[in-house]
Parts: C-alpha cells; structure tokens; sequence
C-alpha cells in the first residue's frame, strides 16, 4: 500500500476542510504573506467554481492564467490549470505533491540550449576551410 500523502502533518481530506488562513498558518512566511494579504480574486473565484463542478463528478476546463506567482491551495487538487508561459498556455495537473508552490515553478519559460556543429571560424581550424 502507497504511503499517504501529508503536508506539515495533515492529510489531504483535512488540507481541503480547511479555510484559507488556517491553511495559511501551516506554510513558511513568504507563502503565508501572500495567502493573508490576498490573491486574486478572479482567479480564485474560478479553481472554486472548478473545485465545485470536480466534486459534482463533472470534468471542468482548464483554469487559464497568466499568474504565475499564484500558491497551490488544496482546493486546487485535481484540477487543471493552463499557465501562460510567455508565449502559449501550458497544461498542467494539479497534485498533493505540489501544495505550498507557485504554478510558475511547473511551467518553465525557457528552453533547453542544444548546442549544434561548429560553424566556420568557430574554432582555429576551421578558418582554413575554403569555399569551393
């Protein structure tokens, strides 16, 4: 049997019966300060309206947002959230694993650098090579 999940000693179920503040207090300081003072309430409007359609057994739609400083809250377990990456929308999963994060961590805006050949005068060699 898989080992459950527990974040700063609570279960799942108990993260999701929580508030807001209450969830706030178990999080470091930084995450904490955000929570108090506010998200945006638009957004946090719509994972509750996704959350509710997730519990009434239907499949929501991706939550869109270009908030990439936004924590993951428990009631965000389950769902999808696209998140805009600079140039598109990325999909992602919402897990337990994740709780505690901001949504940008999981959507990386950069690509990896793939070095090709080197090209002509590129190194010293290379300068000798003439052009039919």
């Amino acid at each position: 049997m898989a080992k459950e999940f527990m974040y700063m000693g609570k279960s799942v179920d108990e993260l999701q019966g929580m508030s807001l503040e209450a969830f706030a207090q178990l999080t470091t300081s930084r995450l904490r300060r955000s929570l108090l003072r506010g998200m945006d309430k638009n957004l946090l409007e719509s994972v509750m309206d996704a959350h509710a359609q997730l519990k009434a057994g239907k499949t929501p739609k991706p939550v869109k947002t270009h908030r990439r400083e936004f924590v993951i809250i428990p009631q965000m377990i389950g769902l999808k959230m696209a998140v805009h990456k600079g140039n598109a929308f990325d999909a992602i999963d919402i897990t337990s694993e994740m709780l505690g994060h901001r949504i940008g961590e999981f959507v990386l805006t950069r690509k990896a650098i793939r070095h090709g050949k080197a090209g002509i005068g590129s190194t010293k060699s290379s300068s000798a090579v003439t052009a039919k």
